[in-house]
């Protein structure tokens, strides 16, 4: 038997004008994901619990199956363990984006104009974390290099207590009301004044400025938590295999949960990523013995962030015709029976730009068809079934059968 979670990021959104008052889902070409909707069980889950952050890291604990009321830690500790940062019980961490702040004389006046500094190259970016550790390293303290614009700052033996906002959040706004707050704020607010000062007048930033490119001038703190403690997916739902994500959080559930993390060449974590490469990927270690995969793409989140509205219509497409169809396609060919289940982690609606708690259409498919009346992969075709899950972990059971 095999299992398989086709996860698109931020897929789910409200109707947007630009669209004519249509989502992204309602207008695009979607066959294989209408398929499944079809034959399979289409209704709607609520993947983030009241009172809690509508961010990746909650949405994708529940759909992973992991109850984020027990298990969330934060989001930053996932990430350091996809990066094999060892931390210790008493240790905080912080994501860490490179972020583009407008020019201003002081930090408190500047403007959030990008929150990934234009995507920067995780090369452009090593050296940048490189300059800052002069700054920043201590004894107990450091800045760990990710991918792109993602990294994580290690505080060690540390109290947790910050209040901070995810930079996605104020896209275009003024961050005065957003800078960190509470537990070690005199702290973080002055490591990014020192980063505003050092960042602008490096070489990788007069390059990218002479290339008319967003320069990485600042950096951010945000997803304050510490390491999770989660039961081993296998012993949970008695299920072996991989993840497939170019993102670090995903790869650091993956880690936790005691899964194999696929590092797939070309994927990339935005609407450039190699859609066909990650299907491929999930079918060759299918063939190769695994019994569960899941399969994350970023791309369509990343657009809703940037209201990018072609290209989230477009990234769509490109996980229904070279993820989901190439993927059934081989199951169907195997002969096994198999179980899927397609869904979004959280809405990132082009209006908004930002994620919400609203719940997310969910199409949960065995071989040989489950049908409950649904004509497309929708949101309004799920809402209109009746079909409500009101804790999203509780599919993961759905999908391998455990009680």
């Amino acid at each position: 038997m095999k299992y398989v979670v086709f996860l698109g990021d931020g897929m789910a959104d409200l109707p947007f004008e630009g669209l004519g008052g249509a989502t992204p889902l309602d207008c695009v070409r979607h066959p294989a994901m209408d398929a499944l909707a079809r034959g399979g069980l289409l209704g709607l889950a609520k993947t983030v619990p009241d009172g809690m952050p509508a961010g990746s890291d909650v949405a994708n604990l529940s759909v992973f199956g992991y109850d984020p009321r027990r298990y969330y830690t934060g989001r930053s500790p996932l990430e350091a363990v996809s990066m094999g940062i060892d931390l210790a019980p008493e240790d905080v961490t912080y994501r860490c984006n490179f972020v583009t702040l407008s020019d201003a004389p002081r930090l408190e006046d500047a403007v959030m104009d990008d929150y990934s500094a234009g995507e920067i190259s995780t090369e452009e970016a090593r050296e940048l974390v490189a300059l800052l550790n002069e700054h920043f390293e201590t004894p107990h303290e450091r800045l760990y290099p990710g991918i792109s614009y993602r990294h994580c700052f290690v505080r060690r033996g540390a109290a947790d207590g910050a209040i901070l906002t995810p930079p996605h959040d104020i896209s275009k706004r003024a961050v005065r009301e957003y800078l960190p707050r509470g537990e070690h704020a005199e702290l973080m607010l002055s490591l990014m004044r020192q980063a505003y000062a050092v960042l602008r007048d490096h070489p990788v930033n007069r390059a990218r400025a002479a290339r008319g490119v967003p320069v990485a001038n600042c950096v951010w703190f945000w997803g304050e938590g510490r390491k999770p403690a989660l039961t081993p997916f296998h012993d949970a739902f008695g299920l072996r295999g991989s993840v497939i994500s170019a993102v670090d959080l995903i790869q650091g559930i993956g880690k936790c949960a005691g899964l194999r993390v696929l590092h797939v060449p070309g994927a990339t974590g935005n609407y450039h990523t190699d859609f066909a490469a990650k299907g491929r990927a999930a079918i060759d270690a299918l063939r190769g013995g695994d019994d569960f995969i899941y399969l994350h793409v970023e791309a369509p989140d990343e657009c809703g962030h940037r209201r990018e509205v072609r290209e989230k219509v477009w990234s769509i497409e490109q996980i229904d015709a070279h993820i989901i169809a190439p993927v059934m396609a081989w199951l169907d060919a195997s002969g096994e029976d198999y179980a899927v289940l397609l869904m979004p982690d959280h809405p990132t609606p082009l209006e908004l730009m930002t994620h919400t708690a609203a719940p997310v259409p969910f199409a949960l498919y065995r071989k040989g068809g489950i049908g409950n009346g649904a004509s497309a992969y929708t949101e309004a075709c799920a809402a209109q079934t009746g079909l409500y899950i009101e804790h999203a972990h509780e599919l993961m059971r759905l999908l391998s059968g455990t009680n």
